[in-house]
């Protein structure tokens, strides 16, 4: 079984920063990517931010230039900083992973692995 544990939410002003985490546990054989998504009461979950294990990374327009996501593959680990935020960034954030775990000796499955969501409130 695998399992994210997000960390790093919380309450900041206007133009703060804060830096979630991700950690994956697990058996897990490998992570292909880590992603960052966030949600708002009636609205639905969008991307944030993804990042693949060889480091290529795709960001929603609404948060370019002020958000970075960064992995480390040995630790398992998802990491997102946001900088300059803004009211309009309050949300639950949720880390998302494509992970590869074991079957058995032999065989391995694609999985689909999301965390309990960690809530960023901006705000002064």
């Amino acid at each position: 079984q695998v399992q994210l544990v997000e960390s790093g939410g919380g309450l900041v002003q206007p133009g703060g920063s804060l830096r979630l985490a991700c950690v994956a546990s697990g058996s897990i054989l490998r992570i292909t990517s880590m992603g960052w998504y966030r949600q708002t009461p009636g609205k639905e979950r969008e991307l944030v931010a993804e990042i693949t294990s060889r480091g290529n990374t795709e960001y929603a327009d609404s948060v370019k230039g002020r958000f970075t996501i960064s992995r480390d593959n040995v630790k398992n680990t998802g990491y997102l900083q946001m900088d300059s935020l803004k009211p309009e960034d309050t949300a639950v954030y949720y880390c998302n992973a494509h992970t590869i775990v074991p079957v058995d000796d032999l065989n391995y499955k694609h999985l689909d692995v999301w965390g309990q969501g960690t809530l960023v409130t901006v705000s002064s």
